[in-house]
């Protein structure tokens, strides 16, 4: 048995309790395979105090180079797992009719590797500790429901996601919204022709947006630690005119 999740949702934001997901995963006999992408570039993670069997998290959301991400995984179960591919260095002896295979993580690692996008990878893991994940966590959260707060007072739309202003909700710092009189990606691309990048279309949930009844996708405001109130502002004056474009056409 194995219970996938998501650390942090990337349409509505908010951040699971998954410490106490893995416990009771874990009082069943089921492993735990966590999907963090959304949530270590921006808050502290540690795989231990969670208990985790599997944690996996792309480098391009966390400042660093792109076709490259990381697999944790409880060592006793990586090597119980076979190679998922073969090739140089994940093996340990050859003969004619059968091989083994080399100790986690070398068996996971078949062939050339990315170097050039370790290396960055390693790089964006050291430039964002020197700041400090917990101040990233604070600035995000803070900045997050800064936004939230100014797109409710946008008249014509649908937020989703709970509200960071409910007891026991924990969001990072995006908004997943439509306008209810334009579609998604009309919105954004003319937000684009404003110099304002937001994303839209299913953010690879589709599922999801049938739940909320918008098959068609949402407009997605995201956040970092690079941005700040007057990046809100900034947004929040060029959607009101973009909205208001659309209004008077």
């Amino acid at each position: 048995k194995i219970v996938a999740l998501s650390h942090a949702s990337n349409v509505l934001g908010v951040v699971q309790p998954v410490r106490d997901i893995i416990q009771a995963a874990h009082s069943v006999g089921a492993r735990v395979l966590l999907d963090s992408c959304q949530a270590v570039p921006h808050m502290a993670v540690d795989v231990q105090q969670l208990e985790v069997d599997f944690l996996v998290a792309s480098s391009h959301k966390m400042c660093g180079p792109t076709g490259i991400g990381f697999l944790y995984g409880r060592l006793e179960l990586l090597n119980s797992l076979p190679p998922s591919a073969g090739g140089g260095e994940m093996i340990d002896t050859v003969e004619l009719y059968s091989s083994t295979y080399a100790s986690s993580p070398s068996r996971f690692e078949a062939g050339t590797p990315p170097i050039a996008e370790a290396v960055g990878l390693g790089a964006a893991c050291e430039y964002l500790s020197a700041i400090g994940m917990d101040k990233v966590e604070q600035h995000d959260a803070q900045l997050g429901r800064y936004l939230y707060e100014q797109l409710r007072e946008v008249g014509g739309l649908e937020l989703y996601g709970p509200d960071p202003r409910t007891d026991g909700v924990s969001r990072t710092g995006l908004v997943a919204f439509n306008a209810k009189s334009v579609h998604s990606a009309d919105l954004s691309f003319f937000l684009d022709q404003e110099g304002v990048a937001v994303r839209t279309g299913h953010h690879c949930t589709q599922p999801l947006h049938k739940i909320l009844g918008v098959p068609g996708g949402s407009v997605r405001a995201s956040l970092y630690f690079y941005n700040d109130k007057s990046d809100v502002d900034k947004f929040i004056e060029k959607l009101k005119d973009t909205l208001y474009m659309f209004e008077t056409m």
